[in-house]
Parts: C-alpha cells; sequence; structure tokens
C-alpha cells in the first residue's frame, strides 16, 4: 500500500492516489507519513551490493522501486588542487544529480496507478522526468522556459515528452504549469475554497520542489556520501541552492542517518546561489561575492526567486550552523574554468558550489583542515 501524505503543519492526511494534493490546503508542502529506517549496523562499502545503485538504500524510501536505470552511487574523488572530494553527480544517465528524484517520482507514479506526468524545469529536472516518463511507459508534459537550452529541449523531445515553452521568468513557467495542472482550480486560493490543490486529469504534478517523492532521492546522496567515507560524515558539504531539492536531501538523508544511529553528527550545510537570485542569502543577511550588481545569469539552474520549501532550508542551515553566499557572473565562469581544465567536465550552474567553497575559505567559515564534499550536479554536456 503506498504511503499516505502529511502536512507536518497542520497534522492534515491525505489518501494516496492519482488526485491526491500536491500540497496542503494550509499551503505547506506535503511529507510522506511513513519514515522507515533500517534496523542494525550498517554493511562496510566493500560489503555492500551496489548494483542497485541509490536503490540500495530502500530500507530508507518510503516508495517501492519501479522505475530505474540503477542509477545512483556515483564517484567520490579527491580533488587536491581544490583540497576537497568531488561526488559526481553528473555522471548520471541525463547528466545531473536530478535523477535522483526523477527513479522515486516516477516510481510513486506508478504505484499510484498514474497515466500522465506534469513538471515545470528550467531542463534538468524536466529532462530527468522525461526520461524516467518514457522509461515507466507514461505521458508527460514538461514546462520550460522559452528560452530554455537547445540541449536540454531535445532530451525531454527524444524522450517523446512535450515540451511547453513558457515565455517569462522562471515563475511564470511554474504558474503555468499549476494551472495545467490545477485547471480552474488553480484561479481560486486555498484559503478561499478550503481544500488541497487537487490534481486534474490533465497529469500529475511529478514537481521536483513540492513531490516528497523527489526529496526521498535526493536523500540518497547523503546515504552515499556516508557509505563511501566507511559510514563518516564530511566537517562540511557546499551545496548549490535554487529550490534547495539536493541542498534538503543532503539534510534529510543526514538526519535519518543520525537517527538511525549510524553515524554521529552533521556537517555543516553551506548553500550557493547565483547573485540577483538569491533569496536564502537575502533572509539570512548574508553577503554577494561578485565583481558588480549584476545578475548571475550564467547559472540558469538556479535562478529561483520563491524557492517552494524556502522555511525547510532556512531551517537546514539554522540546524547545521550553515550559511548562505551568493556569487556573480565572474567567479562562477573562473571555477567553471578551473574545473574544466582539472578535467571535471560540468555545466556552468554546477560551478557555484565550488566557487562558493572558495569564497567560504577566504571569509574563513571553513577551516583549512576542514574535511568538504562538495557535488558537481550536471553535464558540460548539456550546454552544447
Amino acid at each position: 500500500m503506498p504511503s499516505a501524505l502529511h502536512c507536518p503543519a497542520c497534522d492534515r492526511l491525505y489518501d494516496p492516489g492519482p488526485d491526491e494534493p500536491w500540497r496542503c490546503a494550509c499551503g505547506h508542502a506535503l511529507e510522506f507519513a511513513d519514515r522507515p529506517r533500517p534496523q542494525g549496523e550498517p554493511l562496510p562499502l566493500h560489503r555492500l551490493d551496489t548494483s542497485e545503485g541509490l536503490w540500495t538504500f530502500f530500507e530508507f524510501l518510503p516508495i517501492e522501486k519501479r522505475v530505474t536505470f540503477h542509477e545512483g552511487f556515483t564517484p567520490l574523488v579527491d580533488a587536491p588542487e581544490w583540497d576537497v572530494q568531488f561526488k559526481l553527480e553528473y555522471v548520471f544517465p541525463t547528466g545531473s544529480f536530478k535523477d535522483r528524484g526523477a527513479t522515486t517520482t516516477l516510481s510513486r507514479a506508478l504505484e499510484l496507478g498514474v497515466e500522465k506526468v506534469i513538471e515545470d524545469s528550467s531542463g534538468n529536472a524536466g529532462a530527468s522526468i522525461a526520461t524516467y516518463a518514457a522509461r515507466a511507459g507514461l505521458e508527460a508534459d514538461i514546462y520550460v522556459p522559452a528560452d530554455v537550452t537547445q540541449s536540454k529541449l531535445m532530451a525531454i523531445q527524444r524522450a517523446d515528452a512535450r515540451p511547453v515553452r513558457v515565455e517569462g521568468d522562471r515563475q511564470d513557467v511554474t504558474a503555468a504549469c499549476l494551472e495545467a495542472v490545477e485547471g480552474e482550480a488553480s484561479q481560486i486560493t486555498d484559503a478561499e475554497s478550503g481544500a488541497a490543490p487537487r490534481q486534474t486529469g490533465a497529469g500529475w504534478y511529478a514537481s521536483h520542489a513540492w513531490n516528497p517523492a523527489f526529496y526521498a532521492g535526493t536523500m540518497t546522496f547523503a546515504f552515499e556520501v556516508a557509505a563511501q567515507r566507511e559510514w563518516t560524515v564530511p566537517d562540511a558539504v557546499v551545496l548549490p541552492i535554487g529550490h534547495g531539492t539536493l541542498f534538503l536531501g543532503a539534510y534529510r538523508g543526514f538526519s535519518l542517518l543520525n537517527e538511525a544511529g549510524i553515524v554521529d553528527g552533521m556537517p555543516r550545510l553551506l548553500g550557493s546561489q547565483s547573485a540577483g537570485h538569491a533569496p536564502i542569502v537575502a533572509e539570512l543577511g548574508g553577503r554577494t561575492v561578485a565583481d558588480d550588481d549584476a545578475a548571475a545569469d550564467i547559472a540558469d539552474g538556479i535562478q529561483i526567486t520563491e524557492p517552494a520549501r524556502k522555511a525547510e532550508i532556512l531551517e537546514a542551515i539554522a540546524e547545521t550552523d550553515g550559511d548562505a553566499i551568493a556569487l556573480g557572473s565572474d567567479p562562477i565562469e573562473s571555477a567553471l574554468d578551473r574545473l574544466h581544465r582539472g578535467g571535471f567536465y560540468v555545466e556552468p550552474t554546477c560551478a557555484v558550489a565550488p566557487a562558493a567553497l572558495e569564497a567560504y575559505r577566504e571569509a574563513g567559515t571553513i577551516a583549512d583542515d576542514d574535511d568538504v564534499v562538495v557535488p558537481l550536479t550536471g553535464s558540460g554536456l548539456k550546454t552544447l
């Protein structure tokens, strides 16, 4: 039986099904009512059967494996020139970490008997959801900005999904998508209707920002990091923040490992946003590292001004003694060039976290002897 959905804000419970709400009537994001955890001591990495990829950690997941390419267990490699360990999230089947959430989200869709999924994305999540929908044999509509990169657009089309290009900014894309998901109901606020925003026959909202199934996948990032480090956690992890899907996934994963008694301690979670699109930094009264006041349009993958789970991101930062900073185009471009010269062929948005690593070190937020992990989130092949 698929897990029910629960609202942590008002304690409402929603039965699972293809028309289940994508958000609570109170406006809060929903979570799974079930929070499974394994029992007993974890196996050392050399004894783990990792052939199932991230589904190796099925005991943590409130979803049954149904759609997979055996993705996950991406390499964790030493990068001495950066004095860091990079986790190569760009080697996933569609070239980005978003596949972590796509495998669990589409598995959930099949659990519920969904026939069609709808997603809005700047590109990577859309390509990932489209690809996994094809694997699942489901129709998919992917709402994207009108200026989406050609490589990401083609990835969506070649998976036989229907891209819907929307003029305007990233929030306009989400608004158009929600109108399709809810139909006329999207014109009525939750407070006016007194009901949760249900999904219609137009499709099931496979949102990487709202759907808890996506975060069930991204939290496996933390499980892998701990397992690859013989069940220890680093001092800090530096991650990009747009909607915060990987940032919150890391927080949830490391938290669950602590609750299960598998690790002892949490890494500091240090976020990085692009200048001009840094709502988390603004909330924290943080700083921007840039040579001018221009928006960092180079990092198109995290140009989010209204994160769906903003309060949760701020909570994760507070609970881990973390921080967030914004970066302009110059430090991002510099980090991108340096990554490419070092053999890490990644897309521009991926360079935001490594650029932030250097800024955090210069500010003394990260000490010289701190043990740090940074994910490299997207392939450079997506920029062609």
